[in-house]
């Protein structure tokens, strides 16, 4: 979505002639949640001179009671007004960053912090990192009480349409209000899970695309919830069919703009800069498990059998391994990466992935062979022999992946680094206490 550099008189001249009268200023917390402050548009003044503040002590992984204080400075180039109705008047939002109340980017921010890693890249020559996702999401139908089921809302398959799928026109509607605010929506159908749904749109650079994928997590679930559903992106809500992914699509403009993972003299018409930035992905592909799939329930997905990559390799031509080349050349060469899911915080998954190939690219790291078989189908033994090693097969192994690995640690910043380790311990550790039904059916009667 084109973005424009408003100026803070443009943008009180568009909400006094829209009737806006509330701004919502949102920002994300580490665990990649959206949280806003909303005032009144009579607040617009203080707002634009960013003098907004907040208690950071409240939110996950920021600031101690002791230095709660934080300002939240809005960036203007991200104004839109939300094109869905409300009682009260139009609700326009603007995402902020976080500073100190001295007026410095706090670094406990994961929006600053991308900052910092794309002001490193810039440092080593390099224009853009371009970002296009394809997320993934179930619809799940509400209850009376408008509490979400396990009920889902069709029983389509992959590419489906109605009268199979009957979360289309949900779908459609979510697409039109993406549309309004500006996303250019590449396409959107149902995926081979029954009740399953992607929409893909338009990469942008790393910065845009991570807050494009905040928006339409807030637009999908609550345009769902209009048509009485539940839109959630965890992973794997149900066992036996395909989790939610959110393959990132990633490439490098060079200094003039060019696409610089693109070299039409190569067989594979791939750049050095491609195969290093591809080596260092993969060289760090294990710790950046523990950030680009954040959760417990992350790992259910990351299982041989449905879709989900679980081993570290590349290919052109299969879609098995962790990363796959498209065979789109020109400004369309890019990697995909396959492991993400939708709970990874978008800010913290962009700049790890980033801070992985530009060690690639330092070292000059060059990538395995490409694995052009299916890899589902070979052997422990075949699969040690082409050097491909497993993805960590729980939250608790890819933190420690991560505990080792300080290339992304330091994508993290100190900061981020430990919140996050505080955070997602704490998640394991409450997991690891829980008694599942699945172990009660095995060992109650039988031991």
């Amino acid at each position: 979505m084109a973005r424009k550099n408003y100026s803070a008189a443009e943008i009180k001249k568009i909400t006094a002639e829209e009737n806006v009268q509330f701004l919502r200023l949102m920002f994300t917390d580490i665990n990649g949640i959206i949280k806003n402050v909303e005032v009144p548009i009579s607040q617009i003044d203080k707002v634009l001179a960013n003098k907004v503040m907040f208690d950071g002590s409240s939110i996950d992984g920021f600031v101690r009671i002791e230095e709660s204080d934080m300002l939240l400075i809005p960036d203007l180039s991200t104004f839109l007004i939300f094109p869905w109705g409300s009682e009260h008047g139009k609700v326009a939002r603007l995402i902020c960053d976080i500073h100190t109340p001295t007026g410095e980017p706090f670094m406990g921010d994961p929006r600053n912090n991308l900052r910092r890693v794309i002001a490193l890249m810039q440092a080593a020559g390099y224009s853009r990192f371009n970002i296009g996702p394809e997320p993934e999401f179930f619809l799940f139908k509400l209850d009376e009480n408008e509490e979400p089921t396990l009920d889902l809302n069709d029983d389509g398959g992959y590419f489906d349409f109605a009268p199979i799928d009957l979360g289309e026109n949900c779908r459609r509607d979510i697409v039109l209000e993406l549309e309004k605010m500006g996303f250019e929506v590449e396409a959107s159908h149902h995926e081979v899970g029954p009740g399953q749904h992607e929409i893909d749109f338009k990469y942008a650079d790393a910065l845009e695309a991570a807050d494009n994928i905040q928006t339409f997590k807030l637009v999908v679930k609550t345009i769902a919830r209009k048509y009485g559903l539940h839109a959630t992106f965890m992973p794997k809500p149900l066992p036996k069919i395909a989790g939610s992914g959110m393959h990132i699509n990633m490439s490098l403009s060079n200094a003039q703009g060019e696409n610089a993972f693109y070299d039409g003299t190569t067989d594979d018409g791939l750049s050095e800069i491609a195969d290093h930035f591809l080596a260092g992905v993969l060289e760090h592909a294990r710790a950046l498990t523990a950030v680009n799939n954040p959760t417990v329930n992350s790992y259910k997905r990351l299982v041989p059998g449905y879709e989900a990559p679980v081993y570290i390799a590349w290919s052109g031509h299969n879609r098995s391994p962790l990363i796959r080349v498209p065979q789109a050349r020109g400004l369309s060469t890019r990697l995909e990466l396959r492991s993400v899911d939708p709970t990874a915080n978008p800010y913290l998954a962009i700049a790890s992935i980033l801070a992985a190939g530009l060690a690639g690219l330092e070292q000059q790291e060059t990538p395995m062979s490409p694995i052009d078989r299916n890899i589902y189908g070979m052997t422990a033994d075949e699969r040690r022999a082409n050097g491909i090693a497993d993805l960590p097969s729980t939250l608790h192994n890819a933190l420690k992946a991560l505990e080792k690995d300080k290339v992304i640690q330091d994508a993290l910043g100190p900061h981020l680094y430990q919140s996050f380790m505080d955070s997602k311990r704490h998640e394991w550790n409450a997991y690891r206490q829980t008694i599942s039904e699945w172990e009660r059916e095995q060992y109650l009667r039988l031991y």
